[in-house]
């Protein structure tokens, strides 16, 4: 089998997604007991960050360490890709040297053409499209709270970006029920949304859609790159902001989830992501052992 590459999580099976996620579990007890396992020694993950991060840089780094190996940091002030240089003949170069590629970058489109290229793994860390690695952490963090999410309801309340993009392909993936609340004029793109079939729709009342939910995730209203839109996005988001009113409507076990950094007050109430019912640490944590599960599968199963 040729490279395989994970830039959005219709690049690997449902089966593979599960296996992968069982993986992380088992990873995160082995780690967790001090079992020392390093099946990446000497292999080298290249990491190339467009956009600013704390939780992928930090995850991707000590993933790699403690398997064993080494990741290098690459933004665009330490490569010749800030300077010009073909994103295609960056990957060919890169590709040589590196057993795996990570990249954090603006539109999807350029991870896609560095992969094109690449003759190893490329794993997209983030674009302004998906946000697929985020997705492995919490499903797997869904997990280990409440079992299989298959079956569940999942509300996504907010903008219909990067994540909420995700989202759609992992309820086909991971066959749950999707309701998207969000305002006019932010809807997720039709065709992604249409990707997801049944398994997803737009609902634009929060509380209906809130309604008997298994689990309630947002994210903030203004990603990097929209900071001047965010009066405007404030004033369409104000319905949209989790409250204990809006977790009320969901079931009692429901949880709440946040990729993080959050905005308390804005996106969501303080009361209710440092409630009992928020997961975000875990979820954040979960980054970490997702994607050593997602590394060890990339460099190694195949």
């Amino acid at each position: 089998m040729g490279v395989r590459h994970f830039l959005t999580l219709t690049d690997l099976t449902s089966a593979e997604l599960r296996a992968l996620l069982a993986r992380a579990v088992e990873l995160k007890v082995r780690h967790a007991a001090g079992q020392l396992y390093e099946p990446l020694k000497n292999r080298v993950l290249g990491m190339i960050f467009e956009k600013s991060s704390t939780r992928t840089r930090v995850s991707f780094e000590a993933a790699m360490t403690q398997f064993g190996g080494h990741a290098i940091f690459l933004s665009p002030r330490d490569s010749q890709l800030g300077r010009g240089e073909p994103v295609e003949d960056t990957a060919r170069v890169l590709s040589r040297m590196v057993d795996c590629v990570m990249i954090r970058t603006y539109e999807h489109e350029k991870a896609e053409r560095f992969a094109a290229h690449s003759g190893v793994p490329v794993i997209n860390a983030l674009t302004d499209r998906f946000h697929p690695c985020q997705l492995l952490a919490d499903v797997q963090t869904y997990l280990e709270h409440r079992g299989e999410i298959r079956g569940r309801t999942v509300v996504w309340l907010g903008d219909g970006n990067n994540m909420c993009h995700s989202y759609l392909h992992a309820a086909g993936r991971f066959d749950f029920e999707l309701r998207v609340a969000c305002p006019e004029g932010f809807d997720p793109d039709p065709r992604i949304l249409a990707g997801a079939g049944a398994h997803a729709r737009v609902v634009r009342d929060p509380l209906q859609a809130a309604s008997g939910a298994d689990l309630v995730v947002t994210d903030v209203w203004a990603s990097m790159g929209q900071e001047e839109e965010h009066l405007a996005r404030a004033r369409a988001f104000e319905p949209y902001r989790v409250t204990p009113e809006i977790m009320a409507r969901a079931k009692p076990d429901a949880l709440f989830m946040h990729c993080l950094p959050a905005h308390r007050g804005e996106e969501v109430a303080a009361e209710v992501i440092d409630g009992p019912q928020s997961v975000v640490w875990d979820e954040a944590e979960n980054r970490l052992h997702s994607q050593k599960a997602l590394l060890e599968f990339l460099l190694c199963a195949h």
